[in-house]
This record gives C-alpha cells, sequence and structure tokens, in this order.
C-alpha cells in the first residue's frame, strides 16, 4: 500500500493523523515549517514501526513544498493519502487586517492546499485511486475571524473543485470540519477526529463523503 504525507504537523490533528495512518503500516511523510515538531512526530511514527520522512519546507513556498513531495515520491511513490492540515488562527475583525495580512492567511488556510494537490494529484488520478484530505473549520463565519472564515470557505469551494477535476478519475477529495478549539482529553481530541481522516480514505467510491463536520464527541 502506497504511503501518505501530512502536510502541517504539530501536537494536534498533525501529529494524531501521522500516527493513525502509521498505524496502517503506511509510510509517512512529514511536511512542516516547524522543524521540533517535525522531529518530535517523526519519533512517535517510527516508534510504530513504520518507514517515515520527514521535510521542513513552508506549505506558502510553493517551490520549497513541491520539492518536499518529490522527496517522498521519489522513496516511495506517489502516496495514497494526501492531508493538508494548516491554518493561520487569528482574531480579526472587518477592516483590521491589511491586504497583505489577507494574502498571507490565504496563502496558508487554500493555496497551499491547492499547490499541493495540483502536484500531486495528477498522478494519483492517472494511476486512479487517491485520497486529498483538507482540515477545514468554522462550520459557521464568525466576523470575529474573518480570515479565518474566509479561509474555510475556500477549503470547501477547493475541495468541490478538485473533486470535479480528480474525482472522475478516482481520486476522493474530501475536507475534514473540525467545529472546536483541538485539545486533548476534551470532547475535540485529535485522536478521534483522527479516525476520521482514516475511514475517509477506505470509504467505498459509491460511499464517498466529500465533509465531515466533526462537531465533538458526545
Amino acid at each position: 500500500m502506497s504511503g501518505a504525507v501530512i502536510i502541517g504537523v504539530g501536537p494536534g490533528i498533525g501529529r494524531s493523523v501521522a500516527v493513525r495512518l502509521a498505524k496502517e503500516g503506511l509510510p509517512i511523510g512529514l511536511i512542516a515549517r516547524s522543524e521540533a515538531n517535525l522531529h518530535a512526530v517523526a519519533d512517535e511514527v517510527a516508534a510504530v514501526g513504520v518507514p517515515v520522512l520527514a521535510v521542513p519546507a513552508d506549505s506558502t513556498d510553493q517551490d520549497g513544498q513541491n520539492a518536499a513531495l518529490d522527496r517522498f515520491i521519489d522513496r516511495y511513490g506517489v502516496p495514497g493519502v494526501l492531508v493538508h492540515n494548516t491554518a493561520r488562527i487569528r482574531a480579526d475583525r472587518p477592516g483590521e487586517l491589511s491586504v497583505q495580512g489577507h494574502m498571507e492567511a490565504w496563502a496558508v488556510n487554500v493555496v497551499g492546499a491547492l499547490n499541493a494537490a495540483a502536484h500531486v494529484a495528477p498522478a494519483m488520478a492517472e494511476r486512479g485511486n487517491g485520497t486529498i484530505i483538507i482540515t477545514g473549520g468554522m462550520p459557521e463565519p464568525k466576523p470575529q475571524y474573518v480570515s479565518l472564515s474566509l479561509g474555510k470557505a475556500g477549503v470547501r469551494t477547493l475541495v468541490t473543485l478538485l473533486d470535479q477535476e480528480y474525482g472522475p478519475a478516482g481520486v476522493h477529495v474530501a475536507s475534514v470540519t473540525v467545529a472546536g478549539a483541538v485539545a486533548p482529553g476534551t470532547a475535540f481530541d485529535p485522536d478521534d477526529i483522527a479516525e476520521h481522516y482514516w475511514r475517509l480514505h477506505t470509504q467505498p467510491r459509491d460511499r464517498w463523503e466529500h465533509e465531515v463536520l466533526y462537531a465533538g464527541r458526545t
């Protein structure tokens, strides 16, 4: 089974998804800006007993992100799963953030995922299978989080566009929309959320979901 690449690896969802997919025996690629986060999660994945490749890169640097993806592809082949798990979470009301600030937030929240998908999905489509999952949020827009609300609305549209482009060739594109603050031991425990990433990857084509709304463990 081909491996999985997780872009945006920290102590929350990124870490939990990486470990969850590693438990299925997949080689794991980890991409993030923080080398400290990369090393910590890579050690956990390696302890599961699967190969792991950790590469520092910024998701808003198209060339850097593509180079990191290519390193994984050169070693393990086109991934079976691509997870894009980045967000710029900041409080900003209408008019508070500059144009440049909005552009930077949009690059993190949407464009990085678009670039990663466009780099990998054609090869998935040629192969006839693959899964792309983008972490979403903000199921309802909030005026105190303008840039994040816009970004997560953009994620939904991006999933639709990618599905239209690559879905007919067998690439399952979906988002996991997390409707709360993620923290271990809470109703939004990242280990619980990570189960949905594996479930989406293993869904039969006639049952594909394109958005999972995680509203908390009850």
